[in-house]
This record gives C-alpha cells, structure tokens and sequence, in this order.
C-alpha cells in the first residue's frame, strides 16, 4: 500500500512539473539559505580561532590604558625596567618581549610603501610564532647597539622588490637605511583585519634611538610556559605593575593585561551568536515555502475532487486518501530539502573562496535542514490532505 502510494504521488507531481517546481522554490531557498548561512558562520569562527593561534599561543599582551584606540596613549607607558621586572620577578613566565610601533614609509629603489615599524627584541618572533622564509633574525649585539637591521614582512617584500628575494638589500627607513636580514612567512589577516605581513621589524633600540625619540615601550607580550599557569601568571603581572606604577589600592589599573584566549573565545562566540541569528532569519523562508505547499495542495484537492470521490466510491479508506495527499506533501517539500542542500553546498564553496574562509562541511545542519523540510511538508500538508479525505463521495462525483 505504502509503495502504491508513493507511485500515486509522484505521477500527480509528474503531471504539472512547472507548478511542482515552482511549489518547492520556496523550500529550495529556505534550506539553501539555512545551510550556507551556518556553514559560513562555522567557517568564519574557523578562520578567526586559527588568525589568534596565529598570534601567539599562552599569550598575554600587556598596553598601556584601560581601552583600545584613541585616548589608550593618555596612560603612561612602559619602560626597559618593567620588563626586566616582569621577566625576573614572575614565576611561570617563557619570554618577554617589548614592542614599540611606528608607522613610516620604506624606501626601495624608486618603490615606498607605507608600512608599521616595530622594533623589539630577538624573543619577539617566538612568542608571536613567527617563522622566517628566508635570511635569520637580529642577535644580542645587533639588539644592543641598535644597529641597522631589519626583518620584512610578505606584503613589504612584494610592494618593495616584487618577487625578488630582499636579503641583503638596503632599504630606507625615514632618514636613515637598514640591511634586510631575513624575510617572514606569510600570516594573512588578523583577528582584528590588519594585514600582518606588512611590518617591519627592527631592534628595539634602533626603532627607539631613529624613530620614537624616547625609550618608552607601547606594548609588553609575555609568553607563558604552560597554558594551565595564564591565570596565576596574570594575576602576579597586574600585582607587579600596579606597584611598579604606583597605583593605590583604591584606583582603577591604567594599564591593560589581555589573554588571547579570552579574545578567541570572545570573538569565536560572537560569530557563533551571528551565525545562530542568520540561520534564524533564513529558516523563516522554510515556514513560508511550507505556506506555498499547503496552498499547492488546496488547489489540488480542488482539481482532482472527483477523481477522490472515484477512489473514495470504489472502496478506498480516508486514510488511503489521506496518506495520498500527505506522502505527495512531504515529496514536494523532501525533493526542495535534497535540491537546497546541493545548492548550498556549492554556493558555500563560491562564497568560502570569495571570502578567504576555510570551507567547513556541516553534516549535522545538512541532517537537520533536510528533516526539517519533511516536516514542513508533514505540518502544511496534513490540512489539506485531511480536507480530501473528508470529502463527500457524492458530493465529490457531483463536483464540476
């Protein structure tokens, strides 16, 4: 009975293929929109996790001021003994490195590009996981006379030498030249946007001696040695610079200590949050493609009023006619679930390229966006299926 039945629904489907198609259009876009809205959203979580490991990992920032931007400057900044104390005086810290930005045009040849300068020590490229595609880094001598030298980013490398290989080569930093000594593998984008690959870095003294004018520090980054310690870690940093600082025990810190695992997990769930919030949206185009089936088959029902009470005249059951009418709903609506999740399977492959994000394949909302299009098709095709099964016989024959 179940198998005659289905054949029964499928030649009705058959039989006004335009009006079919144009029935499940609705559901086709619904499961679509579902499915690529979740698998970009899981996608894009992907790619921010991955842009903050790329950053460092069992790290923790340290900036001046309790805010990122303008005004973060107002805050005093740090200084060589500050970091000296936090490397001697805290248990479970790896390495310390102090970073001072600037931002100034590199010069090469008849080639500038506009670039950040940011000059540190040799523990700088370890706890940003930095790794070198060419040349070496800076050793103790270079750091402690402040010489000329720096390491390059990819986008430096191809705005200033094209696919040249820049070791060796002097390049023009403001008024005074620096021999590029190595060249760093590409990172791509941070968490925040920011291209990392377009830096320079130099010795921390030579950035401050030629560049900054001052022996402050803008930034502090502590590598810890285990991930179980951050918490202990942070505590004993903000005791130490609260004190080193002079800050009594009623005043707000002017200084900000940051875990990048807090950022990722921050970030990650705010995408997640997004994510959730657009596949809401989308779904709602199921409920009304389920309108557009109960519609379909109510005009059905109408068109084939006799042909129901030949069935019902000739001994067929209410629930025969019934489940004629509910198999044929939850066809249309399980054949828009298989074309939805086609299209959105390749529509997130087109999009996840277009937008540099790794693309994710989600069985589980494949699973759940195809079982949700047969319940649509269950709910909006039970009325109209039970309205058939109620028909009159006689009226039903009598039915012009």
């Amino acid at each position: 009975m179940w198998w005659n039945t289905f054949l029964l629904a499928l030649r009705s489907i058959r039989r006004n293929l335009m009006r079919s198609f144009l029935t499940i259009l609705g559901i086709v876009i619904g499961v679509a929109a579902v499915i690529t809205m979740v698998t970009l959203g899981n996608g894009a979580t992907r790619s921010v996790s991955e842009q903050i490991s790329s950053m460092g990992s069992n790290l923790l920032m340290v900036m001046p001021g309790q805010r990122f931007g303008p005004g973060s400057d107002e805050a005093a900044k740090f200084k060589s003994a500050d970091v000296e104390a936090i490397r001697n005086q805290i248990s479970g810290v790896k390495l310390v490195s102090p970073v001072v930005n600037k931002s100034a045009v590199a010069v090469y040849q008849a080639d500038n590009w506009s670039t950040m300068v940011s000059g540190s020590n040799g523990d700088y490229f370890d706890v940003g996981n930095w790794e070198l595609e060419a040349g070496r880094v800076f050793n103790e001598t270079e750091q402690r006379s402040g010489k000329a030298v720096c390491v390059i980013g990819e986008t430096v490398r191809e705005k200033l030498f094209g696919g040249q290989n820049p070791v060796g080569a002097d390049i023009r930093i403001k008024q005074f030249s620096c021999q590029v000594i190595g060249l760093l593998k590409s990172k791509g984008q941070s968490a925040m946007g920011s291209d990392q690959d377009d830096t320079v870095v130099m010795p921390l003294r030579t950035v401050q001696r030629r560049l900054a004018g001052s022996q402050d520090i803008g930034r502090i980054m502590v590598s810890v040695s285990d991930s179980d310690s951050i918490d202990t870690v942070t505590t004993q940093l903000t005791l130490l610079l609260r004190e080193r600082r002079n800050i009594d025990e009623n005043e707000d810190d002017n200084f900000k200590v940051m875990d990048t695992r807090q950022l990722a997990e921050t970030l990650t769930s705010t995408t997640k949050i997004l994510t959730m919030l657009l596949g809401a949206v989308a779904a709602v185009s199921l409920l009304v493609g389920g309108i557009g089936i109960m519609n379909i088959m109510l005009v059905s029902v109408t068109e084939r009023t006799r042909e129901i009470g030949t069935r019902l005249a000739i001994g067929a059951l209410e629930r025969e006619v019934l489940m004629q009418f509910l198999i044929e709903a939850v066809v249309l609506s399980s054949l828009g679930g298989l074309t939805g999740i086609v299209l959105a399977t390749g529509a997130s492959l087109f999009l996840a390229g277009l937008m540099g994000i790794p693309f994710l394949f989600d069985p589980g909302i494949n699973l759940v966006a195809f079982l949700f299009s047969a319940a649509i098709g269950v709910i909006f095709g039970f009325f109209p299926a039970r309205r058939a099964a109620g028909l009159n016989p006689i009226d039903a024959l009598r039915h012009e």
